[in-house]
């Protein structure tokens, strides 16, 4: 990838590959301790990140662990809504394995309806990337007060030609160890997401090897990486759907995507929001459900984490406080 993305470019190769060995031998910080959970459904949990007030569920991807959403103390999505007066509460879909069996539609009938449900009261939802997509979902299968999605797929017929093609060969090659294995490895996964932009990705590290390595920036690139390149496994089942149902034959968007026997629609009976990354190469934005929306001039993960996350967590709190 550093020489297809540096062709034309042999110091900004060099800045890369520095940048990767820096990333690689950076003594990591402590892990933020885990949140205690106040519900179990199979190996999921709800796990409490404070608050009063009324419920609100972050709903993570499938893809990448549910850390983004809390990551450290200045970027933390969960805090910020938790100081807005309400009660936080993050889905940790846990061990790949104990979920082998289920879909995407699955995710959510078997394990995120009856977290809901274990709450008691309606709950607002909040769901990133994929997570968006599923919490859109569980809003039209159980009683929620609204729901926001933040950089969240829908028209997956929407996504470049080339993008498209691309996860599908990625997918093709990799079922023969997947169906072995049972499930597509994250490294895999994450392979697929940087090739939609190498460039980028050849740059961050670049950009990287130029860092006091005792920053605060520093600091938050390893947890940013750490963060992209950890993670359980797909389920195959959910890998499948992803790869075939949505990316090759856009069943959300045509509105042929059903759960339990329900077509889900991209627009639901409660109040609906959808923030969307305006430079986003990963859910590009014409994916985006239909809708109110609200475009935010940022990347796929600079919205929750980055400069623009300030606009994110104000127009949040106004969605939820109507």
């Amino acid at each position: 990838m550093v020489r297809q993305a540096s062709a034309s470019d042999p110091a900004l190769a060099r800045r890369a590959l520095a940048g990767l060995e820096a990333y690689e031998n950076t003594p990591r910080p402590e892990p933020r301790p885990e949140r205690p959970a106040i519900a179990r459904v199979g190996g999921a949990a709800l796990r409490d990140h404070g608050g009063d007030g009324a419920p609100l569920v972050l709903v993570p991807s499938l893809i990448n662990p549910p850390a983004i959403l809390d990551l450290d103390d200045d970027t933390s999505l969960a805090a910020a809504l938790a100081a807005g007066g309400r009660q936080v509460l993050l889905v940790d879909w846990g061990p790949a394995a104990a979920r082998s069996g289920l879909d995407v539609g699955g995710h959510v009938e078997t394990l995120l309806l009856p977290l809901l449900d274990a709450i008691g009261d309606p709950a607002g939802l909040i769901g990133y990337c994929l997570g968006g997509t599923m919490a859109l979902a569980a809003a039209q299968l159980a009683p929620v007060r609204q729901v926001a999605t933040l950089a969240a797929p829908w028209h997956f017929a929407r996504y470049p030609g080339e993008s498209r093609a691309s996860l599908g060969r990625l997918w093709q090659q990799s079922q023969g160890p997947s169906g072995q294995l049972g499930a597509l490895p994250m490294e895999v996964l994450q392979a697929g997401f940087w090739a939609l932009d190498p460039e980028r990705t050849v740059r961050k590290f670049a950009d990287f090897a130029g860092l006091d390595p005792s920053s605060d920036q520093a600091r938050r690139f390893i947890t940013l990486e750490d963060w992209a390149n950890e993670g359980e496994p797909l389920p195959l089942p959910a890998a499948r759907e992803l790869f075939e149902a949505f990316y090759r034959d856009d069943l959300p968007g045509r509105g042929d995507w059903a759960i339990g026997g329900k077509a889900m629609v991209e627009r639901p009976s409660v109040p609906a929001l959808h923030l969307v990354a305006g430079d986003d190469r990963i859910v590009p934005p014409a994916s985006a459900p239909a809708g109110e929306q609200i475009v935010i001039a940022s990347g796929h993960v600079g919205m929750i984490v980055g400069r623009a996350r300030t606009r994110l967590h104000a127009a949040l709190a106004e969605f939820l406080s109507c």
